[in-house]
Order: structure tokens, then C-alpha cells, then sequence
């Protein structure tokens, strides 16, 4: 284990989560009207119709299927009947399916933004940043899927990436367990912690955002204006409710 291994799976994943989460807290802070997905909607309608849904629908595959895949053990999954087999067929076809999904997505997105002129003036400079660490995140994680689970032998990154990252969780770092791990899929990881880095100044805050005082607030009332029974003319705006 060299000191190189310890920066990488060590310190930078330890000083992206302090980012992660520090940098959140200073947004909503004091960023509040920041905190939003910057929609462009209005300016281009056609195209987001298209990739916007491919690509949510990928992504959200993409992190239930790294959820399960990393933080559940593989004792946990063969107690409830998921063998290796089955595990590594689901996998792949749905990994397959959701990378597929989640490409097509971000292709249309970024074509979007960089053809239709009104969408590419409002796309920011952290807006690109972000384009270009989510793709490349992305096409890592494609390249290992094609080249070792679909094309390779299959690589059990259960034995090696999962009980790293839950070591980390657990403060119990134990980098060795990276050091053998394919150049595709460490190139993938060291791109999901960049992105992580970079979340909390970026519009993917947006992700932590649910419209749940809706369920709250008071109903809207809506009153007809009352139909004048005089000549003179109505005044412009509400007259104020009479009571019965």
C-alpha cells in the first residue's frame, strides 16, 4: 500500500464528504434564492421533454442500483435467496438498460444546451464544470460495465469496492482493498467524489429540495366579484367582502 493509495481512498474521500456537507449548510445558509435547478424551460421546450425524463428515470436506477450494490452486504442478499448469479444477471441487465437510459439522456441535455442559443446564454460556468464531471462519472461507469461485466470475465467489485466504502462509513478506512481494483472502475469512483465535491455549488441542490409545505398551507379562496346593481362604474381591483 503505497502513500498515493492512502491520499486517494483515504483523504480525498474524508475531505469530499466535509465538503459535501459544509457546503451545503453554507448554500442554504446564505444562498438561499440560489437554491434551485435554473430551470430553462421557458426557453427551450422540445428537447428537455425528451432527455429530461431519460435521464431522471436512468439516474435514479443508477443510484438504487449502487445503493444495493454497495451498501448492502452480500450475506444480506443471499439470506433473502439473491445468490451471486442472480445478483450479477440483475445487474447487469438493469445496469445496462438504466446506463443506456441515463446516456441517451444527458446527450439530448447537452445538445440542448449547446445548440438552442437562448439555453446555452443562461448555462453557466459551473453548469459546464458540472456537465463535464456527471458525463464523465457516467462514462466511466458505462466503460467498466461494458468492458468487465458484459464483454470480461465479470468483476466482483462486492469483494473489493463495497467493503472499502463501508470502511469509510464505519472509520475504518482500509485502502488496500482499492489497490487491485480496474483502472475503469477507480477512474469512476474518483470522478463520483469530484462530482459529490462540486454538488453543494452547483444546481443539483436542487436534488434536496421537496415542495412540502404544500401539504401544509391553507387552501387558496377564490371569491366572484360581486355584480354591481348600480350605474356607477366598478372600481379597478377587489372591493373589499361585505359581510352577509
Amino acid at each position: 500500500m503505497s502513500p498515493l493509495d492512502v491520499l486517494l481512498w483515504v483523504a480525498v474521500p474524508y475531505a469530499v464528504a466535509a465538503v459535501f456537507v459544509v457546503g451545503h449548510v453554507w448554500r442554504y445558509r446564505y444562498d438561499q434564492f440560489g437554491w434551485t435547478t435554473r430551470s430553462s424551460q421557458l426557453y427551450e421546450n422540445r428537447w428537455l421533454r425528451l432527455g429530461s425524463p431519460l435521464f431522471h428515470v436512468g439516474i435514479l436506477m443508477v443510484i438504487v442500483g449502487h445503493v444495493v450494490g454497495i451498501l448492502v452486504p452480500r450475506p444480506w442478499l443471499e439470506a433473502v435467496g439473491v445468490d451471486e448469479h442472480a445478483y450479477h444477471l440483475v445487474a447487469t441487465i438493469a445496469g445496462t438498460f438504466a446506463a443506456i437510459l441515463t446516456v441517451v439522456g444527458l446527450v439530448i441535455l447537452v445538445l440542448r444546451r449547446r445548440l438552442s442559443g437562448a439555453v446555452f446564454r443562461v448555462t453557466t460556468r459551473t453548469d459546464k464544470l458540472m456537465y463535464v464531471v456527471l458525463g464523465a462519472a457516467i462514462g466511466f461507469g458505462t466503460l467498466a460495465t461494458v468492458q468487465h461485466q458484459i464483454f470480461g470475465g465479470g468483476y466482483d467489485y462486492r469483494g473489493s469496492i463495497s467493503p472499502w466504502f463501508r470502511s469509510l462509513l464505519t472509520f475504518q478506512p482500509d485502502p488496500s482493498l482499492m489497490a487491485d481494483v480496474p483502472l475503469a472502475f477507480q477512474l469512476h469512483v474518483l470522478c463520483g467524489l469530484a462530482l459529490f465535491a462540486l454538488w453543494p455549488f452547483t444546481r443539483l441542490v436542487h436534488v434536496f429540495s421537496a415542495p412540502l409545505g404544500y401539504l401544509t398551507r391553507p387552501y387558496v379562496v377564490y371569491r366572484r366579484r360581486a355584480v354591481a346593481t348600480t350605474s356607477r362604474a366598478p372600481r379597478r381591483g377587489w372591493e373589499p367582502p361585505t359581510a352577509p
